[in-house]
């Protein structure tokens, strides 16, 4: 599905043109030429200051649950392959623990492991006492199912949410799951340190992926908001999104979403970020997110930048899961 939509969405903004779509700074000079956004800029959320304040209070909560009962959280990662994404990615989430006191414990398996390797693998990981959190790094190899995988973690281990218990609860009122999805919880954090108001307000997630679009989706209504899911079948999308009071994008589709899908004082989650090239930058590449910030920041009220803005929050999130995770098994309490 995620890839249907990318690609229909990409043809769609390029239908929204008589031709190819203008230079990002052709239209931003249109925004700043009308004169209820000349003097217009967007209160730019600092994901980065957020979650390092999240950390600081796991850190000491840590600190005290080790002086209370002699241990710390423990999480254990499944990376099987190589992929340079993942690697960084696992690399990232390692220091994070570093930071609060978690241990973390990485599980490196080749490419061609068989599918009960790394079944075992997760197996091992649910028996040991020390792991209180499962993280399996996505994607896996294309020779695996993936869903089988992610339902062996045990469902008091899934600090990602996505076990089908968790994911379940989620989507029933009156039931409470164990675990929210990273990304999903990461959006709902930032939304209340920014003191937005979400009860009554007209939400639109762009994208159906079971990491983001669909718990986000089902985390708003949790907070009373009107939601509607922009996908793949959405006929006229910047229609839709032009009625959002809060915008969230995950679809990985660099500047999908133009100043034009936007209404004067929209709040701006922008959870995409992909790798474009960037001939200016010493990399050669740099990270962008799905929505054109330099449209953005003249048309919202609060937008999130890629990088820097959901990204390490989300990080933040599965520390936060996992310390919730040990202090179940441990019965410890403040």
């Amino acid at each position: 599905m995620r890839t249907g939509f990318v690609s229909i969405c990409s043809r769609r903004l390029l239908l929204s043109f008589t031709s190819s779509p203008p230079p990002v700074s052709s239209h931003l000079s249109h925004y700043c030429a009308t004169a209820n956004y000349k003097q217009h800029t967007a209160q730019k959320i600092d994901g980065k200051l957020i979650a390092s304040d999240i950390k600081a209070t796991l850190s000491a909560q840590i600190l005290n649950m080790k002086k209370s009962v002699n241990k710390v959280p423990g999480l254990g990662v499944v990376l099987v392959g190589k992929r340079k994404d993942s690697l960084s990615f696992v690399r990232i989430k390692k220091k994070a623990c570093e930071q609060v006191g978690i241990t973390s414990l990485v599980v490196e398996l080749p490419e061609d492991s068989t599918e009960d390797e790394v079944l075992d693998t997760v197996s091992a990981l649910n028996q040991n006492e020390s792991v209180h959190g499962i993280l399996v790094q996505l994607p896996l190899p294309d020779h695996m199912r993936e869903e089988k995988i992610i339902n062996a973690v045990s469902v008091k281990k899934d600090v990602d949410g996505f076990h089908p218990v968790n994911m379940g609860n989620l989507a029933l009122m009156g039931r409470e799951p164990l675990f929210i999805p990273c990304a999903s919880r990461g959006c709902i954090e930032v939304l209340h340190r920014s003191s937005v108001e979400i009860a009554g307000k007209k939400a639109v997630v762009i994208g159906t992926s079971k990491i983001t679009g669909l718990p986000t989706s089902l985390l708003l209504q949790r907070y009373d908001a009107t939601v509607s899911v922009v996908h793949a079948f959405t006929k006229n999308p910047e229609q839709t999104t032009r009625e959002a009071d809060i915008l969230v994008s995950d679809v990985g589709v660099p500047n999908l979403v133009r100043g034009h899908w936007l209404k004067p004082g929209v709040v701006v989650i922008d959870m995409g970020s992909t790798l474009v090239k960037d001939c200016s930058s010493s990399h050669g590449c740099r990270v962008t997110g799905d929505v054109c910030y330099e449209e953005a920041v003249v048309k919202a009220s609060l937008v999130t930048p890629v990088p820097g803005g959901v990204g390490p929050v989300t990080i933040s999130m599965l520390l936060s899961n996992t310390a919730e995770a040990a202090k179940r098994a441990y019965k410890w309490t403040e």
